[in-house]
């Protein structure tokens, strides 16, 4: 399996429809991926609050038309990070979008941890409720954004839910990169799934990036991390190598804590 994680610049001199076309252009490029992943909120900034009202759209809005069009032109299937999503009977969201090769939107996903402590995100913006598993060709995905990535209940959640590589999208910031990355790492390991994970790079109102999308096996090895800057990190991995992996080691089957029935989306 092939997939492209695109590392996209997110800067405040350019206006939001310039970067849904410019982003756009960049999914068609990654023709010949079977996936492509998109970071959280790169239509506006993880950390451009103030954005979030103005630049809020339905969930079939500008960004879900443009990377349905993206996704369809280049025969991928892509999650195409989030968007402020505006609910026309509730609040805010933030709001993963995954597309099929024909351009249909297969899943989305509200973010369920927001961040901000009381503050942003956490008081600007609806928790969603449901977990997601999105069934492709050859892997099963789940869906997780950017803060999400702390809580490991959630993670379980969607490996019990049928979940082999697990998805995050995030606007990450600079300051806890190392963070970043030994929580990637955690995650892959202890779910022993691969787990791909898409940063925005740039500048979100005065918030230096992270950068470094990176993408790990279920050993826990890094496949491959990008810089800091804008970015296309293409891997290719075995996504039979989640069944292996759980047969050879089944730590898996010896949970005693936090067992429940398996939920499936």
């Amino acid at each position: 399996m092939r997939a492209s994680v695109i590392q996209i610049a997110v800067n405040e001199d350019e206006p939001v429809e310039a970067r849904r076309q410019r982003a756009a252009a960049m999914v068609r490029d990654q023709a010949g991926a079977d996936l492509v992943v998109l970071p959280e909120l790169w239509t506006t900034g993880a950390f451009a609050y103030e954005e979030f009202g103005r630049e809020a759209e339905p969930l079939e809005g500008p960004t879900c038309e443009a990377m349905a069009k993206a996704a369809s032109d280049a025969g991928v299937w892509l999650h195409a990070g989030s968007i402020p999503e505006r609910d026309p009977d509730g609040p805010l969201y933030n709001t993963s979008l995954v597309f099929t090769p024909s351009g249909d939107l297969a899943a989305a996903y509200r973010k369920i941890h927001r961040f901000g402590f009381d503050k942003g995100e956490a008081v600007l913006m609806g928790a969603g409720t449901e977990l997601v598993t999105v069934r492709l060709p050859a892997t099963t995905l789940g869906l997780a954004t950017c803060y999400d990535l702390r809580f490991p209940e959630l993670f379980r959640g969607l490996v019990d839910a049928g979940a082999e590589t697990l998805v995050v999208s995030a606007g990450w910031p600079e300051r806890r990169r190392s963070h970043w990355t030994l929580l990637a790492q955690a995650r892959a390991v202890e779910n022993q799934s691969f787990l791909l994970a898409c940063a925005t790079a740039g500048t979100h109102a005065g918030v230096p990036q992270s950068g470094h999308s990176i993408v790990v096996d279920p050993w826990g090895e890094v496949l491959a991390q990008a810089g800091a800057g804008e970015e296309v990190l293409t891997v290719e991995f075995d996504p039979g190598k989640v069944a292996t992996t759980r047969e050879q080691f089944p730590a898996l089957k010896d949970r005693m804590l936090g067992l429940q029935p398996p939920r499936r989306t």
